[in-house]
């Protein structure tokens, strides 16, 4: 059966993930408290953040600014700013 959370991000329950996918107390939240669909979503931005910077995730410094991107993103309701690309919704 199939873990259910309230999703942070979606604001709603749905499905969690089926383990802690990243570590630490931060990753312990994002499984208590981040849905699968919202999980995704995060991977395709996370995705074009580091295609778009052209981050080395072997930099420190690249990767504590990808932590803050997700941060913001799945707890605090902020949209990942990629330049030139303008999500669905506001085209």
């Amino acid at each position: 059966m199939a873990r259910t959370v309230y999703c942070e991000y979606l604001k709603k329950e749905a499905e969690g993930l089926d383990f802690q996918l990243y570590p630490g107390e931060l990753g312990e939240k994002i499984f208590a408290s981040i849905s699968k669909e919202a999980w995704a979503e995060w991977q395709k931005k996370q995705t074009m953040l580091i295609n778009e910077k052209r981050l080395n995730m072997m930099d420190t410094e690249a990767r504590a600014f990808l932590e803050q991107q997700m941060i913001a993103f799945l707890f605090e309701g902020k949209e990942v700013d990629i330049e030139g690309y303008t999500p669905p919704e506001q085209q």
